[in-house]
């Protein structure tokens, strides 16, 4: 196997967007609460393409360049602006931050991985835990949304292997959210695709796909939002980097049958306890989301009193009302949480209690509970850290709608999504499509719990439908 020390940057290129008038965009309450997590690093492995190095690089740079002219605040930087008393204006109350639009540019850096295949970043055995190689496919490492005032918001790493090419995208957090993210990122490949295809099949416009709405939302549903204002003269001070804590990923793939399975189950066990109306709520998520909250709580060997809840992060677009489009382009999140329950509880009351638990939650999450967070949050702002993750709570982010295998750059689709070292903890869990219409789940835990994790009956399971459920209470 590689090491990370294979991995060699040998060039950078930044890429600006068309000339256009410089102004800012403030920073919602959405958005500013992520200054202080790690960029979003999400990657895709692909088979090698029919272009040289020197032409696959100039291919992404142009289809970039192309891209940046509706999705400009890709290219901008972060700006603070101090906010004074009225009355003695040389006392700092408090700032806001914004994005530059100034086309300062976004990055993209051409690294080679010596001896590495891709069998190495994918290997061939089934739920193998994700090659450490992997994190050193991913650009601006480390780096959190603040360093945005200076570092670029958006970097690509293109990586050479053996046999292919890693795409490793960062973006900082504070300027767009999952959604938005692969927004962009199937915009800028419909383009690249475009750009490749014969002639007379590219029709008129590069692309149907509609552009980003980049004016932020308001509560009040005025023209403008009012940027959010953080409660100290620099968000420098909000900032932590806490250290880098041994880790191991795995990726769970649970196919579409693996998935009808959990549903099916939970639905049988809800209509058992008599609970009608959570049995026909029931969804892929719930069932999923119940399997990771006990199989987790086990791992952790939790203390039959201590209390564990499972969180979610939550798209508010379709939640508000009026809702938001799709094509909203920034943070619009927002995270839900189930009531604390006692680990013997959660462990004995069973599969279908836990998916009707965070269905409630998910259920919960209205458009007076977003505008009355929003309200909180500007009474005391705060910042998500490393704290936000409290021990014996399972978070799970991302989302398998997202469409991460139709981002095909010209030469066909994805083999493999990965992601970096951002914002890993343990008991954190990302959901991905599957390739094969299932869904595939990164799941990270410490070495020990892993180890645990790995020897749990009802989780192996429910990798093999065929198997009798267990019960591993």
């Amino acid at each position: 196997m590689a090491t990370p020390s294979a991995v060699r940057v040998v060039s950078r290129r930044v890429v600006k967007p068309p000339p256009r008038p410089r102004h800012r965009i403030p920073l919602t309450s959405w958005d500013a609460s992520f200054l202080s997590m790690n960029y979003i690093q999400k990657g895709l492995l692909f088979a090698r393409p029919p272009l040289s190095a020197a032409r696959l690089l100039d291919h992404l740079q142009a289809a970039l360049a192309d891209a940046l002219a509706d999705y400009y605040p890709v290219a901008g930087r972060l700006a603070t602006d101090r906010h004074r008393d009225d009355e003695c204006g040389d006392v700092v109350v408090g700032c806001s931050v914004s994005i530059d639009c100034g086309g300062q540019g976004a990055e993209i850096l051409h690294a080679v991985a010596d001896g590495v295949a891709v069998a190495d970043v994918v290997p061939p055995g089934a739920d193998d835990d994700v090659p450490r190689v992997v994190h050193s496919f991913f650009p601006l490492d480390g780096a959190v949304s603040y360093d945005g005032h200076e570092l670029p918001l958006f970097a690509l790493q293109v990586t050479e292997l053996a046999d292919g090419v890693f795409l490793g995208f960062a973006c900082n957090h504070a300027l767009a959210d999952g959604t938005a993210f692969w927004n962009f990122l199937n915009a800028w490949a419909d383009i690249a695709r475009g750009r490749l295809a014969p002639a007379e099949a590219r029709g008129g416009a590069p692309t149907s796909r509609p552009p980003p709405l980049l004016e932020k939302w308001s509560a009040d549903g005025g023209a403008a939002a009012e940027p959010a204002v953080l409660p100290c003269a620099d968000p420098s001070v909000l900032v932590e980097r806490p250290p880098k804590l041994p880790m191991r990923e795995r990726m769970l793939r649970f196919s579409p049958e693996s998935v009808s399975v959990l549903k099916e189950r939970a639905r049988e066990e809800l209509l058992a306890a008599g609970d009608t109306s959570g049995a026909a709520a029931v969804t892929r998520f719930q069932a999923l989301a119940s399997l990771i909250w006990r199989c987790f709580a086990r791992a952790w060997r939790l203390a039959l009193d201590q209390d564990t809840v499972f969180r979610a992060a939550i798209d508010n677009r379709g939640r508000l009302r009026p809702p938001l489009p799709s094509e909203y382009f920034g943070n619009c999140l927002d995270s839900v949480s189930t009531e604390a329950v006692r680990a013997s509880e959660l462990l004995a009351r069973g599969h279908g209690w836990a998916a009707a638990a965070v269905g409630r939650a998910v259920a919960a999450h209205t458009d007076a509970v977003i505008r009355e967070r929003v309200a909180a949050w500007k009474a005391k702002p705060t910042v998500y850290t490393r704290r936000w993750f409290r021990p014996g709570g399972v978070f799970v982010g991302s989302s398998p709608r997202f469409d991460m295998y139709g981002c095909d750059f010209g030469w066909g689709k994805p083999l493999a999504v990965r992601s970096g070292r951002a914002n890993k903890v343990d008991g954190k869990a990302s959901l991905y499509p599957g390739r094969d219409g299932g869904i595939d789940v990164e799941v990270v835990m410490t070495p020990e719990h892993m180890a645990a994790l790995e020897e749990d009956d009802e989780l192996r399971a429910a990798l093999s439908p065929n198997a009798a459920p267990a019960k591993n209470i």
